[in-house]
C-alpha cells in the first residue's frame, strides 16, 4: 500500500519538537558541565555546617541565577556583540536580582562579601575581554568566588563566619587541586610543567588538610593519588568529569561527617 501523502507533517511534528526544546536548553544553559560541582559543593557544605534555614532557599536561588547571569555577562565581553545575549541576560537578571534583595533584607551583613566578589568578577571581565578564560588565574577567581558562598551561607543562617573557617579551607584546597589536575587531563595533557605543578600543590595540599584536622588526609591522599595517575590515562573529558563528582562527593561526606 502506498503511504498517505497527508501523514508525513504528522509525523514531523513530534520529532521537531525535542529539536526546538535542545535548541532552547542550549541557548539558555551553558555548556559548562563542570561548573555544576562547582557551584554546588560549597553551597551544600556551608548547609551542612551551619544547618539548613529557610533563607537559604533564595540564596541558593540567586547564586544558580546569578552564575547564569554572570556566564552571559562574559560571552557578551567576549563576544563584543551584546544584543546577542540580550534575552539570557534579562531572563537571569529578573530571576537573580529579586532573590538576591530578599537575601539582602532580611541579612543586610550578606553585602560585606560585595567588594569581595566585585574584585573576583572584574578579574573574570578582563580575562573574557581578552578571550583568555581558560587561563590558570581566571579559574582560581572563580574557585574563590564558589568558596566564599560558605561565608555567605553562614551569614544568611545568621551563624558566625568563624565556624565555617576549616570547611571554608578545606573546600578551597579541593577545588583548587581540581582546576590544577583537570587541565593535567585535559587543555594541558602532556604538559610536565603543569603535571608538577598538580602533584606538587596536592602534596601541599595533602600537609595542609591533614594540618587543619586529621580525618581530612585519607580524602586528599586519594586526590593526590588520582592527581599522579591519572594524568597518564587517556581518558574522556565525561569521564573526568565523572570522577570528579565522585570526588566531591567523597569530600562533602568527609566534611559533614568532621562538622
Amino acid at each position: 500500500m502506498s503511504a498517505q501523502p497527508g501523514a508525513a507533517p504528522a509525523t514531523s511534528a513530534p520529532a521537531a519538537r525535542p529539536t526546538n526544546r535542545r535548541r532552547m536548553v542550549r541557548r539558555y544553559l551553558p555548556p559548562q558541565h563542570g561548573a555544576w560541582a562547582m557551584l554546588l559543593l560549597p553551597f551544600l557544605v556551608g548547609v551542612a555546617v551551619v544547618g539548613p534555614r529557610w533563607l537559604q532557599l533564595p540564596l541558593f536561588g540567586a547564586w544558580l541565577a546569578g552564575y547564569l547571569l554572570s556566564y552571559y555577562v562574559f560571552q557578551a565581553i567576549k563576544s563584543r556583540r551584546p544584543r546577542r545575549f540580550r534575552a539570557q541576560l534579562w531572563v537571569y537578571a529578573l530571576i537573580a536580582m529579586p532573590l538576591a534583595l530578599a537575601v539582602v533584607v532580611v541579612r543586610p551583613a550578606a553585602l560585606w562579601y560585595a567588594p569581595a566578589y566585585a574584585v573576583l568578577l572584574a578579574v573574570n571581565a578582563w580575562y573574557a575581554w581578552r578571550r583568555r578564560e581558560r587561563a590558570l588565574l581566571n579559574d582560581l577567581a572563580s574557585v574563590v568566588q564558589s568558596c566564599l558562598l560558605i561565608f555567605v551561607v553562614a551569614t544568611a543562617a545568621g551563624v558566625s563566619p568563624e565556624q565555617v573557617v576549616p570547611a571554608f579551607v578545606a573546600v578551597l584546597l579541593y577545588l583548587v587541586g581540581t582546576v590544577c589536575y583537570v587541565k593535567t587531563m585535559i587543555r594541558e595533557r602532556g604538559s610536565a610543567a603543569y603535571l608538577r605543578l598538580s602533584i606538587s600543590y596536592h602534596l601541599v595540599a595533602l600537609v595542609a588538610a591533614t594540618l587543619l584536622d586529621v580525618l581530612l588526609a585519607p580524602i586528599f591522599l586519594v586526590l593526590l593519588i588520582r592527581a599522579w595517575l591519572l594524568p597518564g590515562r587517556r581518558l574522556r573529558p565525561a569521564q573526568v568529569g565523572a570522577i570528579e563528582i565522585f570526588c566531591s562527593v567523597l569530600v562533602f561526606i568527609t566534611l559533614v561527617l568532621i562538622s
